[in-house]
């Protein structure tokens, strides 16, 4: 259980306890309300000590890796490259799967291609592109010598 649980839960305990010990006595119930609650808290400051510092270590921590992490995007935002690679490993394992992904469904794609237009007797659409490139060329070469 966290130790802020526990902490949060020993101290409600503490009040419980403190107001039904006053449950008896002839006070108006928002007196007896108050009282509990001033003297579970003096009680938690000895009784839940060990509590408390569990809580506070936690809390420490937590604190601490968010400004670690805050220092970190902060330079990274600043354009220090070494932070930016120190960032979230997994958004970046994902960005190579998908760019992976993404070069083996061109690759595939093309080979369909080639294989469609081999069928058909004709030659795949970047080797048509090639050629006409180069008719091109040629056109420009011969426009260019006639001058």
């Amino acid at each position: 259980m966290s130790p802020a649980v526990k902490y949060t839960l020993g101290r409600f305990g503490l009040f419980v306890v403190v107001f039904a010990a006053l449950f008896p006595t002839p006070l108006n119930i928002l007196v007896k309300a108050m009282i509990a609650f001033v003297a579970s808290a003096g009680f938690a400051f000895f009784l839940l000590r060990k509590w408390r510092d569990e809580m506070a270590e936690q809390l420490g921590s937590a604190a601490q890796r968010r400004s670690a992490e805050k220092a970190r995007l902060r330079s990274a935002l600043a354009g220090d490259d070494d932070a930016a690679e120190a960032g979230d490993r997994v958004a970046a394992a994902d960005a190579k799967n998908e760019a992976a992904a993404d070069v083996t469904d061109a690759a595939a794609a093309d080979v369909k291609e080639a294989a469609a237009a081999d069928v058909k007797g004709e030659a795949p659409a970047d080797v048509k592109d090639e050629g006409a490139a180069a008719g091109e060329q040629e056109a420009e070469k011969k426009s260019e010598a006639g001058k």
